[in-house]
């Protein structure tokens, strides 16, 4: 099976996927705590408070859910990955064909063009970003692992 390459998710500990993952349900829970705040009030707020507090309570959990559960399941593609590739992945090399400049914000770094190899799958070309690094230039070899299942891949 030939698939487009992937790089793997950053990696993330089991501490880190656990805090990660209560703050993104703290993320979740206002707009449902605004919601049930608007229906359950005793005395019943005023129509305009209502109304506030049910229209807040939507847009907050229409956002906060959305994000949450966005994070969440980076959270677990980046588990995913580093699992399969703790079973699955065999060591390989990456060497590096070009460098560019990369200007993303404030974060710059380089654009590397790599070239993956090693046993039990076909070279592959791939592009990734890494921090400045003077090292990175044209025909470093770098250590990676790869799965040669569907070519998922980090660089170690």
């Amino acid at each position: 099976m030939t698939s487009a390459s992937r790089e793997a998710e950053a990696r993330v500990g089991p501490i880190g996927a656990l805090l990660s993952r209560f703050v993104f349900l703290a993320i979740c829970l206002p707009g449902p705590v605004l919601l049930a705040a608007a229906v359950t009030l005793d005395p019943p707020p005023s129509s305009t408070d209502f109304w506030g507090l049910l229209a807040g309570g939507v847009l907050a959990t229409a956002v906060g859910v959305g994000f949450g559960v966005f994070g969440w399941r980076v959270v677990a593609r980046s588990r995913r990955d580093t699992r399969r590739l703790a079973a699955a992945g065999v060591a390989a090399t990456a060497e590096v064909l070009a460098v560019a400049n990369h200007l993303d914000g404030e974060n710059p770094g380089l654009e590397l063009r790599l070239r993956i190899s090693g046993p039990g799958f076909t070279p592959f070309e791939v592009d990734t970003i890494r921090p400045d690094d003077s090292s990175l230039v044209p025909g470093a070899v770098l250590a990676a692992v790869v799965d040669p299942a569907d070519r998922l891949f980090a660089i170690t």
